[in-house]
C-alpha cells in the first residue's frame, strides 16, 4: 500500500505540473500576463472558468465522495495517505518549472529559518493561557498530528501560503508573479466592493481573523496603509511567527497581533471598516464558518465589508482534479465536505449582511464581498 500511495503522490506532482491541455505555451503565457496586468493596475480580470456543477463530484453524499470518506477512515491508510499529501504540497511547492528558475518554494530553508530563530521568546508575549479553544481545532490537521498548535506548522505556513498561489497560476514564471495575480484580484475585488457600497466610509480599521502567520496581514496594511490593522488568530505559534517578521517591516501603522477566537473575539462591536477571512472557512466545520460571519457583522460599523475568499465550490479546475489529488488533499482537510455544502452567501444574508457578491478572482478561489446595512 505504501509503494502504491508514493507511485501516487509521484502521478499527483506530474499532474500538477501539467499545462491545460487546450493551451499552447503562447496562450498560457498571455493569459498570465494579463492576468498580472489586472491585478496591478485594478482592471477587471479575465475570468477564470466555472464548471459544469455547483460543487466538485467529489464532496457532499455523493457515491464518490463516501468512497473516499470510507478510505480516509480507515486509520492505516489514512496514515499513509497524509504522508503522501505532505510530499505532494512540498515537492511541488519546490520544483522548478523548466522555464523560470524563480517559481520554486525554498520550502525548508524558510522552515529552517523560522525554527532556528528567537521566535520561541515572542511567544510567551503573545499567547493568552485563557483563552479555550474550540473542539475541532484540537484534531490533527493539514498533515500535523497538533495541528496549528506546532512550530513545524507555524514554522511551514508561510511556504504552505505561497504554495496556495504557484497551485492557482501554475503557469506563472515566478512566485512573485503568481502572488501579484492571486492577491492583486482579492485586493481588487475588496476595494472594488467597498468603493461601491460602503456610502464613501474610509477603511481605518482592519480585522484580519485567521491570520495565521500574518501574510494576507500585510498584504491587508499594504494595500490600505493609512488604516490600523489586526490580525487574530487562534494559534499562538503562528501569531509568534507573524509578529516576528512585523518587526522587521517599517510601516505607517504597525499591525497588531490578537490570540483569540474569531468567532468570539471580544474587541468592541462596531469597531472595523473591513473584516477579512483569507483561506479560512474551508478548514472549519459550517457551524463555525457561521459564528465567524456573525461575530464579524457584530465588529464591523455600518457600511463596513466583510470578505472571505477560499476554495470556489464553482472552479472548473477543481471540480477536474484527478481522483489522486482530491483523495490526497481531503485526507489532511476535515472539514472540506462543510465548506462545499455551505450555502455561504445566503450564511452571509441570514447574518444580516445585504450586497452580497462572489466572483471567482483566480482558477481556484472565489472572493465573496458583503456589507453591514446602515
Amino acid at each position: 500500500m505504501a509503494a502504491i500511495l508514493a507511485r501516487a503522490g509521484a502521478a499527483a506532482i506530474a499532474a500538477g505540473n501539467l499545462r491545460r491541455p487546450q493551451e499552447t505555451g503562447n496562450d498560457s503565457r498571455r493569459r498570465t500576463r494579463n492576468l498580472v496586468v489586472a491585478a496591478v493596475t485594478g482592471t477587471r480580470p479575465e475570468v477564470p472558468q466555472e464548471g459544469s456543477l455547483e460543487r466538485p463530484a467529489w464532496s457532499g453524499e455523493t457515491p464518490l465522495s463516501r468512497l473516499v470518506g470510507a478510505l480516509i477512515a480507515f486509520k492505516p491508510l489514512y496514515f499513509l495517505m497524509k504522508l503522501a499529501s505532505r510530499e505532494v504540497i512540498i515537492s511541488c511547492s519546490m520544483r522548478r518549472c523548466r522555464t523560470a528558475e524563480k517559481s520554486n518554494i525554498p520550502w525548508r530553508e524558510m522552515t529552517k529559518q523560522v525554527l532556528e530563530s528567537d521566535v520561541y521568546e515572542v511567544f510567551e508575549s503573545i499567547r493568552d493561557l485563557n483563552l479555550v479553544y474550540p473542539d475541532y481545532y484540537l484534531n490533527p490537521f493539514h498533515a500535523y498530528d497538533e495541528g496549528n498548535l506546532s512550530w513545524l506548522a507555524a514554522a511551514e505556513a508561510e511556504p504552505a501560503t505561497m504554495s496556495i498561489a504557484k497551485r492557482a497560476i501554475p503557469e506563472a514564471g515566478s512566485i512573485d508573479e503568481a502572488n501579484q495575480i492571486v492577491r492583486g484580484n482579492w485586493l481588487n475585488a475588496i476595494e472594488e466592493h467597498h468603493l461601491k457600497y460602503s456610502g464613501n466610509c474610509q477603511i481605518n480599521d482592519i480585522l484580519d481573523v485567521g491570520c495565521s502567520v500574518g501574510v494576507s496581514t500585510r498584504y491587508l496594511a499594504e494595500k490600505f496603509p493609512s488604516a490600523k490593522a489586526v490580525g487574530l488568530d487562534l494559534s499562538p505559534y503562528f501569531l509568534a511567527v507573524a509578529a516576528q517578521k512585523e518587526e522587521k517591516i517599517s510601516r505607517q501603522n504597525r499591525i497588531r497581533w490578537v490570540h483569540g477566537n474569531g468567532e468570539a473575539t471580544g474587541l468592541p462591536s462596531k469597531s472595523f471598516d473591513l473584516v477579512s477571512l483569507a483561506y479560512v472557512c474551508h478548514e472549519c466545520p459550517a457551524r463555525a464558518i457561521t459564528g465567524l460571519v456573525n461575530e464579524a457583522f457584530r465588529v464591523l460599523r455600518p457600511g463596513g465589508t466583510i470578505t472571505l475568499t477560499d476554495n470556489s465550490p464553482k472552479s472548473k479546475v477543481l471540480q477536474e482534479l484527478s481522483p489522486v489529488l482530491f483523495t490526497l488533499m481531503k485526507s489532511t482537510e476535515p472539514f472540506l465536505d462543510e465548506y462545499y455544502m455551505l450555502d455561504l452567501e445566503e450564511t452571509m444574508r441570514q447574518a444580516g449582511f445585504v450586497n452580497v457578491h462572489s466572483i471567482l478572482t483566480d482558477p481556484r478561489h472565489r472572493t465573496v464581498t458583503a456589507t453591514v446595512p446602515f
